[in-house]
């Protein structure tokens, strides 16, 4: 039976209707004679609220709005890798081709290839007893990802019938499944999921691994881990996209879902063009071939942009659900917070701090909630790891959405305008950052690194915030007038910023650097430490030893040491030692 009813009041995307009380919380709706995606977002008496997700202009009093029967889902099924969609995973590919440049309103499109067909290995057996996330079937929906057809999540009993492994569209039954009551169902390559539920699993694991990035600055200082969350937050201009796109190109995970979520469409163009033309270094393929880009630029329906970041978490779901491990980039919560405020302005809702809603932490927490480790139903192991790009104005860390995320998330690489001014990037600021994933990861590196490895960070920490406290000291009096020991920390904490954290992201040897190269070049800047320290035991100035040039030789091994060359950090050593030898060899020679 169609539920219908009739539009009461337009207020921007907030839609009121009249005239049924069927509507349900978070139904899809179809609203005017256009037909434009809606969804409930409440219910009264009189009225039920709807946001649209696309543009209201033109939309009359009296227009039909029209339920379709479900919650606002997504589809999920081989397509989604190598896809662009809008924030309700509408192909953006192919609205170009029906409206072009701009997406028309009332637009109805397949959200994936209903004609395409996908060469399907069956697994299942007839009398085999199946249960929600069982994998029945599996197709390569890219060279480098296995996409593995489960029973949906809703659905257990006996295996009655299996189609032959062959060619075919995601709308195909593929299987049936019989569950204890009789009742049958048939399993298809596609399944529908709405976006505002988690999607189960058996239990959830402690984070144990490092989602390895090749920054320094991340994988040694602020570690983070797989299943984890992290927040990125930055002003203008510091570079929270850049990093995020660092840690999309480079980071270990199996599948990359990137949303660029009311971001400018110049940012969003930039991204389309390098993830299309990327090669992926661990297969030597296209990056697309593991990434779904979700792009909702700033000019795009607001509404849509609150929903952005549910369609991609429920994508990542998915793939979690197959053991795969996800790695979202939501580039910016802040713009989705804004849509929460606009939104919740228009619904005449009472404003907490700024003008946000009251519930905007809890929303936060929903969404980040939503990372883990976890047990699969399947039996299998999944992770999702949110790194959240946070964009408060003018930079003031103290405004409602950073410190609301600040709550949910275990690493802050906060970044600071002034390295960023000065060139230095990643410009994580490594006094105002933190990882509370170090004891987690700790084990690991030990185990699969060196066992030295995080008394190496450790130390470097110390000694950059040794370097703080002595440029209190340097701003009043000078350098010149410190002891030779002090001076050596301002050195070796000189080394260590611009050899170690800042990194160059368009240098071939610099861009990525694996752990193992990581750990050897703190070994070689601490290794400089503890010699120079000799050196200045013995009331030598330690500007004699900076006159060698062995500082700068540290410096520029991220250049001069290539990831496949690691052997080469033994000359270094040797050549760490003879410098601070010689030095001492000539001292004690003019002493006599």
């Amino acid at each position: 039976m169609e539920i219908s009813g009739i539009i009461y009041s337009i207020n921007g995307p907030v839609v009121k209707v009249s005239g049924s009380r069927e509507f349900k919380m978070y139904d899809q709706v179809f609203v005017g004679n256009e037909r434009l995606i809606g969804e409930v977002i409440g219910i009264g008496e009189r009225h039920t609220v709807v946001q649209v997700y696309e543009n209201t202009t033109g939309l009359k009093v009296g227009e039909p709005v029209v339920s379709g029967q479900k919650s606002m889902s997504v589809i999920l099924a081989p397509g989604i890798l190598g896809g662009i969609f809008d924030g309700i995973e509408r192909p953006l590919k192919v609205i170009e081709q029906q409206s072009g440049a701009f997406i028309a309103r009332g637009l109805q499109v397949d959200l994936l290839d209903k004609k395409k067909q996908w060469q399907v290995e069956v697994l299942a057996r007839a009398g085999d007893k199946v249960f929600g996330g069982t994998v029945v079937a599996q197709t390569p929906e890219t060279p480098q990802i296995m996409h593995k057809i489960m029973v949906p999540c809703h659905i257990s009993g006996m295996v009655k019938t299996v189609a032959p492994s062959g060619a075919y569209t995601i709308t195909d039954t593929i299987a049936t499944v019989e569950d204890d009551s009789g009742k049958t169902y048939d399993i298809r390559l596609m399944q529908e999921w709405p976006i505002r539920i988690p999607r189960p699993y058996k239990s959830r694991v402690n984070v144990r691994r490092p989602l390895m990035t090749g920054q320094r600055v991340i994988d040694t200082l602020f570690p983070l881990a797989k299943g984890g969350t992290a927040a990125v937050p930055g002003g203008f201009g510091t570079g929270k996209t850049m990093t995020q796109h660092q840690l999309a190109k480079w980071s270990d995970a199996d599948i990359i879902v990137y949303i660029g979520c009311g971001e400018r469409g110049n940012e969003m163009t930039q991204v389309l063009e390098e993830f299309t033309s990327l090669v992926d270094p661990r297969s030597g393929n296209s990056l697309m071939d593991r990434t779904t880009l979700i792009a909702n630029t700033s000019n795009m329906p607001v509404a849509a942009r609150e929903a952005s970041i549910y369609t991609g978490i429920t994508l990542a779901e998915y793939y979690r659900d197959m053991g795969y491990h996800v790695a979202i980039m939501a580039d910016s919560t802040s713009r989705w917070a804004e849509a929460l405020r606009e939104i919740s302005g228009r619904l005449e809702e009472m404003p907490a701090e700024e003008g946000f809603p009251a519930y905007l932490s809890s929303r936060l927490a929903a969404f980040y909630e939503r990372a883990g480790y976890v047990n699969n139903l399947n039996g299998s192991e999944g992770s999702i790891t949110i790194i959240g790009a946070v964009s408060p104005q003018g930079g003031d860390f103290s405004e409602p959405v950073t410190q609301n995320t600040k709550r949910f998330v275990r690493a802050f690489l906060a970044l600071d305008r002034m390295l960023a001014y000065s060139r230095h990037y990643p410009a994580i600021n490594w006094l105002t950052s933190y990882s509370e994933y170090v004891s987690e990861v700790r084990h690991w590196y030990e185990d699969n690194v060196d066992y030295r490895f995080m008394d190496y960070r450790t130390r470097i920490i110390a000694v950059l915030q040794e370097e703080a406290n002595l440029n209190e000291i340097v701003k009043l009096i000078g350098a010149d007038v410190l002891p030779d020991d002090q001076k050596l920390i301002l050195e070796i904490a000189r080394v260590i910023r611009t050899g170690f954290l800042q990194q160059n992201a368009y240098h071939a040897s610099d861009t990525f650097v694996p752990v193992k190269k990581q750990f050897l070049m703190m070994d070689m800047i601490l290794r400089l430490y503890d010699r120079a320290k000799t050196v200045v035991l013995r009331n030598i100035p330690i500007a004699q030893l900076v006159a060698t040039g062995i500082f700068d030789e540290v410096v520029a091994i991220k250049y001069t040491v290539d990831n496949d060359s690691l052997d080469k950090f033994d000359e270094f050593r040797q050549k760490i030692d003879d410098a601070c030898g010689k030095v001492i060899a000539d001292n004690e020679v003019i002493r006599r």
